[in-house]
């Protein structure tokens, strides 16, 4: 097998706070426990936050990151070890651990999650192309950063089977 590098073990999720990258576009990212914009039919009128975190860190703009995207639901900001020539993290701003406890608590945000992918794919030039969207779901799959998160990457030819 060729490991293609898709983890979640570097400074891509856990080190997002180093200082070589920008807070541009952070300032408008904040979040609070009280945010109830893309609040799901019937479902919860708040978006969980976890101080702990260093994705709601970010969504907070309590961390800087180079925002690519962001919108009432997500916020989508570069790898800081990319694993190719694009490689575009894309979270909710509700904290959940991973994918399939955000298609469970917020239906609405995981759609919202697949358009911010899509929206990146274009906006980086890799629609056309083609791309990866990567959801790695629990410690056997090397996430690390427990909010649930897609790697967007592209800009090169990918092996398959990944990883």
């Amino acid at each position: 097998m060729t490991d293609t590098g898709m983890d979640d073990t570097g400074p891509g999720d856990a080190g997002t706070s180093d200082a070589g990258t920008s807070d541009a576009g952070t300032s408008d990212a904040g979040t609070s426990d009280a945010d109830t914009s893309g609040t799901p039919p019937g479902g919860a009128t708040t978006r969980a936050v976890d101080p702990a975190c260093l994705f709601c860190k970010i969504v907070s703009g309590d961390l800087p990151a180079d925002v690519v995207r962001q919108d009432a639901a997500t916020v989508a900001f570069r790898d800081l070890e990319p694993q190719a020539p694009t490689h575009v993290l894309v979270i909710p701003r509700h904290h959940v651990a991973d994918v399939g406890g955000l298609a469970h608590e917020r239906p609405d945000d995981a759609v919202a999650l697949l358009d911010a992918v899509r929206d990146v794919a274009e906006q980086e030039g890799l629609a056309d192309r083609g791309y990866r969207s990567v959801f790695n779901t629990g410690a056997e799959a090397h996430q690390t950063v427990f909010h649930a998160h897609v790697h967007v990457l592209g800009g090169r030819s990918m092996t398959w089977p990944p990883g």
